[in-house]
């Protein structure tokens, strides 16, 4: 039987080299693997970078379409406004003129009353 064989300073430094270069070897395996698939994330992140910054300008567009569609509608509306306080202005003045004749008639009305009580109490009095 053999005994137990001490290893010496010699053996212990190869095996620690040995098991170094394993691990060395394990490594780039590792990145040799990730340089592969590597290729196929940077194609795909680019892929969905640019689908992302094609979905951000149709927003981006469609948002300028809604602002121009937005403001073409507040001219409308300003302008339907506008047209209607016309409207309502030109119905006051004329009910306003419409007043002043009935106004006018019915002054006339009282002072042709008026002239006739006075003239019926001269009457009486002669």
């Amino acid at each position: 039987m053999r005994g137990f064989k001490d290893p010496n300073f010699s053996d212990r430094l190869s095996t620690a080299a040995k098991a170094k270069e394993a691990q060395l070897e394990k490594a780039r395996a590792k990145a040799r693997a990730a340089q592969a698939g590597a290729a196929e994330r940077q194609s795909a992140r680019v892929s969905v970078n640019a689908q992302r910054e094609e979905r951000a300008a149709k927003r981006k567009v469609e948002k300028a379409a809604q602002a121009k569609r937005d403001a073409e509608e507040r001219v409308a509306k300003e302008a339907a406004r506008v047209e209607a306080e016309k409207l309502a202005a030109a119905a006051r003045a004329k009910e306003a003129a419409e007043a002043a004749a009935r106004k006018a008639k019915k002054d006339a009305d009282d002072k042709v009353a008026r002239d006739k009580r006075y003239a019926d109490r001269k009457k009486r009095k002669k």
